[in-house]
């Protein structure tokens, strides 16, 4: 995203070339650091050829902190009492805390305390494993070390750091004549990390980023067992027939390697799924050939009516299986696993010179959301996951990862929920300073050019065979010059990259690979939602690769954890203050714009709770137009909305800007405001034209349709009531107008609620969707649009709404639990009250005995504004131990209803 500045050694062992290109094995869950422990326990090993074993974890010390030589620190039985223990992938800071050094760095500003010294020198990182025999032979794997290393294995170093350096390229050592059977010692003397002068990973605007930069080792170490030929790089290229699906042709792809010193004949057999294929290879001493598997070797190659992988929506997600063996004298010597889907992804440019995705023949929008993993580079795999099913939950197709490539898991996790993913280098540190001028990253050196390459070929080979991964972006802000773009095409091609290379997430060019076909025109900070439906800068008009209105302030149990009570007052008091939970930058270190708008169109706040009411209502109103004005434009004849990605869907830590969901998933306007905007059947009010749409997001067509729409005075008197009947809408993201508000209703005050209702053929209600809207609009001054944002210099009066009639809210609620874990409750809030007030955006917060938020849950609605007589039934999903043994209890609040607190049965 666009960010703008604060004003060789011995070896004992074979080293591989950087950037093999080698798809990585599938992770291995990263174990839990024990704090207790004194020392890491050795891995076993699995001896079987074809097994890779990912080291446990790690002691890790400063080299600050330890005297002894490299060759013993490296060697079996050097003592590590006092040394901290650090899991299978972890930073020397995750390490660190994990062990209680440091105080929470999520609460206030705890993370400045810890001192950025402790990580200006090179940490070491030690790991012990045991083999039961040296028959086989022995390799290390890995990527994801940060910046750079030099590596030991029993005492004799096996590469250096100027080869060990950048935090995607692979290496593979060869350490066969190092390893004895029983224990074995393997080193890394980890670099300090600079994001501005290593190709590595920095943190831009998003948040404060940490002390150690992440320095550390972030992926797994493999120790691979194999004979004497070993198998490398498999992967399958898939050729759908569209728009039929009738048929695909499979091409599967290896290369063998002969690593003795005698020639041999290997046999290289497969499967996938019923089918199998097999042929002979004669290798030379140390010989490589590529082996090819194709329909016209192996006609069982052609599949008919193959499975074939949808987006999550569009249809089901099958997977395929290759399994690759190769035997020496009838014994294996190596094994490849890879999963696979079949799909066919296409992004051509349309008319307005924009990215149009087309999976398997059918257009769709992309709806993302911008990942963030955790600062501090934790894997948690059952932390992503809850993550990606919200991203689901809201509706979204697609995550866009700039930089932080995540591990394996993450991948397969997108594969089976149907979740497209974007990954893509990121921008304003040492990746774009080669091309971004004077902004923040150093320009190249000869040595960066090679390890760029070794990047773009490991992250491409590991990458490749997901289905859900649909372009890679070779550019963030600014599209790489001819020389960097030429290193990135040519080690793409020669790893069979399967789909679309964008230039950049920017309205850019380069050589080879032409128009980006995105747009990045913000906006970054508080624009109205009327902002959205003007087909210019930042509204739906074309792909539009981050943007959103800026701060989302989380709800109160989430600031109360995040913030210190000083820090709350002056969250709410105080628009000019520095807010260390936003963002490092000085453009984004306030919330002055979006506190202006707060107090401009809703009144200024009285105090937090009030202030935190507002923050929710504007998040919702603003977040459900950007998805709805785009939602609303993509099947336009001129100048179609193709994509949006929310800039951003998560926060890696306690934040107050860019995310749908908190650090802790918590769930606030801003979240349901998109899960409203993208149900699947969804009726909208447009803010340009006042029209009333329903998009149908749906692959099936919607026929005799009724849209209702009434306008009412805050205190919910009707002005306004108008039906349109029989309405029709294609699927795919089509979209109809059932009717038009006139632009003056007689008796409308300043502020007044627009309430629409669609409901089926049968009358059963399939949408419901409220706005609080202003005879007075937001006018926006697009002469003095910046970079991230255009002014807005009068606002909409929604004042009226604090003089809305309280409204009387109940709610009765029942749970099951499944043997599986799960709870669900079922809640049924109702408006009892006796005047014409609805209550406006009813909230129901699930919460254990003591007050807590259960997190994650999953509401089949939420948010729902309702007039008297009228009622919902919500229902709740969550994991059953996240209530800690108490019974589950709703906590009930709204715009003008009180917080109640009742049984959730």
């Amino acid at each position: 995203m666009f960010h703008r500045p604060v004003s060789t050694h011995p070896k004992t062992a074979a080293v591989a070339v950087l950037g093999l290109l080698l798809a990585l094995t599938a992770g291995t869950p990263s174990a839990t650091p024990d704090a207790h422990r004194v020392h890491t326990r050795a891995t076993p090993v699995d001896p079987a050829p074809g097994h890779a074993t990912a080291l446990a974890g790690y002691d890790i010390r400063s080299t600050a902190e330890v005297a002894d030589p490299p060759a013993a620190v490296s060697s079996p039985g050097y003592p590590t009492a006092g040394w901290y223990p650090a899991g299978a992938r972890s930073t020397v800071l995750a390490a660190l805390l994990a062990t209680g050094k440091y105080a929470d760095p999520f609460y206030s500003t705890d993370q400045q305390k810890i001192p950025k010294a402790d990580f200006a020198v090179p940490w070491w990182y030690r790991s012990d494993f045991t083999v039961a025999d040296t028959a086989s032979r022995t390799y290390l794997d890995f990527s994801g070390v940060i910046s750079a290393a030099d590596v030991f294995v029993n005492g004799k170093q096996v590469a250096g750091k100027s080869t060990v350096t950048g935090a995607y390229t692979r290496h593979e050592l060869d350490v066969s004549e190092l390893v004895r059977a029983g224990t074995n010692t393997v080193a890394f003397r980890i670099q300090p990390n600079d994001p501005a002068k290593n190709l590595t990973m920095g943190w831009i605007d998003w948040l404060q980023p940490p002390p150690d930069e992440n320095m550390g080792i972030v992926r797994d170490v493999l120790v691979r067992r194999g004979g004497p030929v070993a198998l490398r790089d498999a992967h399958v290229m898939t050729a759908l027939t569209v728009p039929s699906l009738s048929s695909a042709d499979l091409t599967v792809k290896a290369r063998v390697r002969n690593d003795s010193a005698a020639p041999v004949t290997a046999t290289v057999s497969g499967t996938i799924g019923g089918l199998s294929f097999s042929q002979d290879v004669g290798l030379a001493p140390h010989e490589t050939r590529a082996v090819t598997f194709s329909p016209l070797t192996h006609p069982q190659l052609r599949l008919t009516a193959p499975r074939v992988w949808w987006p999550a929506g569009m249809g089901g997600q099958p997977l395929y299986a290759l399994d690759l063996t190769a035997t020496v004298a009838s014994r294996t010597s190596d094994t490849a696993h890879e999963s696979f889907g079949i799909r066919d992804v296409k992004a051509p440019l349309n008319a307005a010179g924009a990215r149009q995705y087309v999976i398997n023949g059918r257009p769709l929008l992309i709806k993302g959301g911008g990942w963030s993993p955790d600062e501090y580079l934790r894997w948690d795999r059952t932390s992503v996951e809850d993550r990606l099913k919200y991203a689901l939950d809201l509706g979204l197709n697609t995550i866009r990862l700039e930089g932080h490539i995540e591990p394996d898991e993450f991948f397969d996790l997108a594969d089976r929920y149907g979740i497209l993913t974007l990954p893509g280098w990121e921008c304003c540190d040492k990746w774009e300073g080669q091309v971004n001028g004077a902004e923040t990253g150093d320009p190249w050196t000869a040595a960066d050019y090679p390890v760029a390459k070794a990047s773009m070929a490991a992250e491409a080979a590991r990458l490749r065979d997901h289905p859900s991964v649909i372009s890679f972006l070779i550019g963030s802000d600014f599209a790489p010059d001819r020389t960097i773009e030429k290193t990135y095409v040519e080690a793409l091609g020669a790893a069979d990259w399967p789909t679309p290379v964008i230039a950049a997430a920017s309205d850019n060019s380069a050589p080879i690979s032409g128009s980006s076909g995105m747009k990045m025109t913000g906006p970054y900070d508080w624009v109205p939602p009327g902002y959205w439906y003007n087909k210019q800068e930042g509204g739906a008009t074309g792909f539009n690769s981050e943007t959103s209105a800026g701060p989302d302030i989380p709800t109160l149990d989430t600031l109360r954890r995040m913030l210190s009570p000083s820090e709350l007052d002056t969250l709410w008091r105080s628009p000019s203050a520095k807010q260390y939970h936003r963002s490092p930058s000085a453009t984004f270190a306030t919330l002055k714009l979006y506190d202006d708008a707060l107090a401009g169109r809703y009144g200024a706040p009285t105090g937090l709770d009030d202030y935190v009411r507002k923050a929710q209502l504007a998040q919702y109103e603003n977040v459900r137009a950007q998805f709805e004005a785009y939602g609303r434009n993509a099947k336009d004849a001129s100048k179609p909305s193709t994509g949006v990605v929310y800039w951003m869907f998560n926060s890696g830590w306690t934040s107050l800007h860019w995310q749908l969901t908190d650090r802790y998933l918590d769930q606030g306007g801003a979240y349901f405001g998109a899960k409203k905007a993208n149900e699947p059947l969804h009726i909208q009010y447009s803010y340009d034209t006042r029209a009333v749409t329903v998009v149908n997001s749906r692959p099936t067509p919607a026929s005799g349709l009724t849209a209702r729409v009434s306008l009412h005075t805050p205190d919910g008197t009707r002005k306004y009531d108008r039906t349109a009947t029989g309405l029709n809408v294609a699927g795919d993201g089509a979209s109809t107008t059932a009717l038009t508000v006139p632009a003056s209703v007689s008796g409308l005050p300043a502020t007044y609620l627009a309430k629409l209702v669609l409901t089926d053929a049968s009358g059963r209600e399939v949408s419901r969707n409220v706005y609080w809207l202003s005879t007075k609009p937001d006018t926006l001054d697009y002469t003095h649009t910046d970079w991230f944002h255009t002014p807005t210099t009068s606002y909409a009066d929604l004042k009226g709404l604090a003089a809305m009639p309280s409204a009387t809210v109940t709610a009765a609620g029942a749970t099951t639990r499944d043997p599986g874990g799960t709870s669900t409750t079922t809640v049924t809030v109702r408006n009892t009250g006796p005047g014409p007030a609805p209550a406006l955006l009813t909230d129901v917060h699930l919460v254990d005995a003591k007050g807590t938020p259960v997190l994650p849950v999953h509401w089949s609605d939420n948010q729902v504004s309702l007039w008297p007589g009228e009622s919902a039934t919500l229902t709740a999903t969550y994991r059953t131990a996240d209530l800690h043994g108490s019974a589950p209890r709703l906590r009930v609040s709204g715009w003008n209803t009180p917080t109640v607190i009742t049984p959730g049965g």
